[in-house]
């Protein structure tokens, strides 16, 4: 996929991609690629791969649904999907939670280069974040970063009452809804929508809307290490 192909791609799922947000794309492809000899972000380096599985991959979300308020990218590594709603929705407020402090420095790096105003980033654990931003959200996501039982409990008590989870997963998605179902259910979300979709290539997503209808227990989220001992 070429820089024109995501621009047309994107028309298709009702995102419009203007001149000087898809110079910042280039961009920051191009700092990834260079970034990443130095530290380890991504495994695809190929420009038209970046393009595909990393930009057009984090925007499949925002198909169907209005992006706006404040964006929490959960485990967001090298800034996806957070990073590239930010280009592509500019009054989003994104807030970038990543626990490596390396990341952390490329992100803050690519944010200058692009000269993005209203995204900050958090060097720290989801479940250290809370603590300071609890239910402050109005849209919680991630990409990638743990099964969703275990996922839930950290990104849900970030989510204000009402808000959305977006949770992007593989072709194994469906399945791990069924199995949170239980952790949603004490977490306070109920799902909303279950979209499949795929890139060019055919790689199968599924991406799961969970809508948040009361407030999470205090007492949730608990250490990572009893959420990932004993998820919920």
């Amino acid at each position: 996929m070429n820089i024109n192909e995501l621009r047309k791609a994107c028309e298709d799922i009702n995102i419009t991609l203007n001149d000087a947000q898809l110079h910042q794309l280039e961009l920051y492809a191009r700092l990834l690629q260079e970034w990443n000899e130095k530290i380890n972000l991504t495994a695809i380096t190929e420009t038209e791969e970046i393009y595909e599985k990393h930009f057009y991959d984090s925007l499949l979300p925002a198909k169907d649904i209005e992006m706006k308020g404040t964006a929490a990218d959960v485990g967001t590594g090298a800034g996806f999907p957070g990073l590239v709603w930010k280009i592509a929705f500019p009054s989003l407020h994104v807030v970038l939670i990543e626990p490596t402090g390396k990341r952390c420095t490329f992100l803050k790096e690519v944010i200058s280069q692009l000269k993005l105003k209203d995204i900050e980033v958090y060097n720290e654990r989801a479940e250290e974040h809370v603590s300071s931003h609890r239910e402050a959200y109005d849209i919680v996501t991630a990409r990638a970063v743990a099964n969703l039982r275990v996922l839930s409990e950290l990104c849900i008590p970030l989510l204000k009452k009402d808000g959305l989870f977006i949770a992007m997963k593989g072709s194994m998605g469906h399945q791990e809804a069924l199995d949170a179902k239980n952790a949603m259910d004490k977490l306070g979300c109920s799902l909303e929508k279950e979209e499949d979709t795929s890139l060019a290539e055919g790689d199968n997503r599924v991406i799961l809307f969970y809508r948040k209808t009361r407030n999470t227990p205090a007492m949730y989220p608990r250490n990572y290490g009893q959420i990932k001992k004993k998820p919920l």
